[in-house]
């Protein structure tokens, strides 16, 4: 896991620039720094700050051979990649980036490909041969051999730069369901590439402008990420499960290239394979599922520093905490296995006692931090830094304290169980496009039962699965939903009236977030409505720490299998995760399978804003309301007012604006229209 940047330009390179650009990611990348320009006068290589003597004492052909200067400028324009290592796997020198192979391809790469050890034993039959026990190697060999195609061969999390010296293009990819990023930069004539957003603020001609239509859809529909477009303007990331094949001979020869930011157009390589006509169902679904997930966590544990754990107490994360307890057993080691819980002092939001279990059970040690309110406020400024985008919810702070209890602990790798509540119906909202469908199909008494098995599992009353059920049935009566589960969308007092045009058009219709089935909602949450944004706050809170995060439910074999499911696998009895349960019998306590409560790393942020901190949040929110001068409405101070003193019910909308405010603090953000 690291961190990746390029700039593509027909001017010289600014070394003041270069070096700003990779110390704002450092957290990406501790151990080691590279840069590699392409010019028309040859190739460079160079070190940095953090680039260590051991990298330039090294005979590898890639390492550097001197430090950048840090002023002036280099090359007379062209290619440049950049790289900040968070060594994982080969921690010699051999592992420094940018890499080349066959003194053709270059390479800055963030992430890990897990399934390395397969592909570079059929690399080898084919003729390859390899210098390095890296996944980077690989991977270059691999595009050697299949070009773009390779990208369907790997199993892992991607953000990939590599530049053919030869046919002089800039190959940019980056994974299925995009858990690492690349974000891009037009301006100025020329183009930036980088793992963070916080990057770009390094190069001398940055100006920080608000995209108001996207922070509208984060204030009023809770939703990041869901398009290419950032939160700032002229910002825009790769999409999951695309790549881009840039033309760069006219920077490299030193030529203006005032046409390249038209031929940046991403190539999809990934889509979601269809619904197959015969899924597994019952004994062997379960059966499939567990060898899946189980292989997942196999390959994930691939590392040569330590590996650890979050563990939430909830169904997720004590699934893939048992199976690492259950494969280090097996390879003699389960007494390495370290898990991380975020603990509160509120009952109604501990699950220490759970994760408790899950850890004794696989023979783990067990660490937990309890987030503070206090704490969140003393962070903030670094946590909003770091996200670079505003976030929706306390909840972000408690993986934030984890993700540093981890690190503080030792630990550089982390598994965790994000993906599954997508793939495998884990939030409410699935019960209605469950019940919805009943009606749909005619199956009239089987929603009647349904009703029934839900007020009896989850708590919900007739009269709201009915109004689950009709928002799922029509789309036009989404404000009924939000009545219920009192949405902000439901209210449009607190922003000013120059911003209710975002609530005009709902933008989860466009992306399938109102679905007219059980997979469709999956479908939709997975590549634009949930995932993105939660894949988007765990990178940003690992990196920040310098941690990297592994997704095995993300596996794509799991996914796919997963979505291919019926229904009733998931859903049905007023049960969510069915398969999941079963597989897991006898691996994962049953005080956890039997759980029917949801939580995961959350906050007692209703408390916190209610009962413990409310002048501070009160504070937080006059700020935001002056900062957000042309969208939040000062309404907002007195609604609040209304919460505290029980008068009107919680909702997230507050934490948004604060969130929002405090983002537009950070980077100087300009939201006028």
């Amino acid at each position: 896991m690291c961190g990746i940047f390029g700039l593509i330009q027909s001017r010289p390179f600014d070394t003041a620039e270069l070096h700003g650009v990779s110390q704002v990611i450092r957290h990406r990348g501790p151990d080691d720094e590279g840069f590699a320009l392409f010019t028309s006068a040859g190739i460079s290589t160079y070190g940095g700050n953090d680039t260590p003597s051991s990298s330039y004492d090294s005979a590898v052909s890639y390492c550097p051979s001197a430090p950048l200067p840090n002023e002036g400028s280099v090359g007379a324009g062209g290619v440049m990649l950049g790289h900040r290592r968070l060594s994982i796997l080969d921690l010699s020198a051999h592992g420094h980036q940018p890499m080349v192979y066959r003194q053709r391809y270059w390479m800055t790469y963030n992430g890990e490909v897990y399934n390395y050890l397969e592909l570079r034993a059929e690399l080898q039959a084919a003729g390859y041969s390899f210098t390095t026990h890296s996944d980077s190697e690989v991977i270059l060999a691999a595009y050697d051999r299949w070009g773009p195609d390779c990208l369907r061969r790997f199993n892992g999390m991607w953000g990939i730069a590599i530049y053919d010296t030869q046919a002089k293009t800039l190959f940019l990819a980056r994974d299925r369901f995009g858990v690492k990023p690349i974000y891009l930069r037009w301006a100025e004539g020329r183009l930036a590439f980088a793992s963070e957003i916080k990057a770009f603020t390094r190069l001398k001609d940055w100006q920080a402008r608000g995209n108001v239509a996207r922070v509208l859809d984060m204030l009023v529909w809770n939703l990041s990420d869901h398009t290419p477009e950032t939160m700032f303007e002229g910002i825009v990331q790769l999409p999951a499960g695309h790549y881009m094949l840039l033309d760069v001979q006219g920077a490299v020869a030193d030529r203006p290239q005032s046409d390249l930011a038209l031929r940046i157009e991403p190539r999809r390589w990934y889509t979601l394979p269809e619904a197959s006509i015969n899924p597994a169902t019952g004994a062997a679904a379960a059966e499939q599922f567990r060898e899946l997930l189980d292989d997942a966590v196999r390959l994930r544990l691939r590392a040569d520093v330590k590996v650890g754990s979050c563990l939430s107490g909830g169904l997720d994360s004590s699934a893939i905490v048992s199976l690492m307890g259950h494969q280090l057993s097996g390879s003699g080691g389960g007494h390495g296995l370290h898990t991380f819980n975020a603990r509160s002092h509120d009952p109604e939001f501990d699950e220490s006692r759970y994760a408790s279990a899950v850890a004794v059970n696989s023979g783990a040690h067990s660490h937990s931090v309890t987030p503070e309110p206090g704490r969140l406020f003393e962070d903030l400024g670094r946590l909003a830094w770091h996200q670079d985008e505003p976030f929706v919810s306390t909840s972000i702070f408690a993986q934030w304290c984890v993700f540093q209890l981890a690190r503080e602990t030792g630990i550089t790798v982390m598994l965790d169980g994000q993906g599954a509540d997508e793939i495998l119906c884990g939030y409410r909202g699935f019960f209605g496009a469950y019940l919805a469908g009943l009606l749909r199909q005619g199956r009239l008494a089987s929603w009647g039962r349904e009703l029934a098995n839900l007020k009896r599992e989850v708590g919900f009353s007739p009269l709201r699965s009915l109004g689950y059920t009709a928002a799922y049935l029509m789309p036009g009566l989404l404000g009924l939903l939000g009545k219920f589960d009192n949405r902000a969308y439901a209210d449009r007092s607190w922003l000013l009236p120059a911003a209710h045009g975002a609530y005009d058009a709902d933008p989860l219709l466009r992306f399938g977030g109102r679905p007219s089935s059980v997979r469709d909602m999956s479908v939709a949450q997975v590549t634009a409505t949930n995932l993105p944004m939660l894949l988007h706050w765990e990178d940003r809170n690992s990196m920040a720490f310098s941690v990297e995060a592994r997704v095995p439910f993300l596996d794509y074999r799991v996914v796919e299998f997963c979505l291919n499911l019926a229904d009733s696998e998931k859903l049905g009895g007023g049960v969510s995760k069915s398969v999941l349960r079963r597989s897991m019998r006898g691996t994962v306590p049953d005080l956890i399978l039997d759980r029917r409560d949801k939580l995961g790393f959350v906050t007692a942020e209703k408390h916190w804003l209610i009962r413990d901190m409310a002048p501070q949040f009160r504070l937080e929110l006059v700020t935001a309301v002056e900062r957000l001068d042309g969208l939040l409405a000062p309404t907002i101070l007195a609604q609040f007012d209304r919460v505290v003193r029980g008068e009107q019910a919680f909702d997230h909308r507050y934490w948004r604006a604060i969130s929002t405010g405090r983002w537009a603090q950070a980077f100087d953000v300009d939201l006028h229209a």
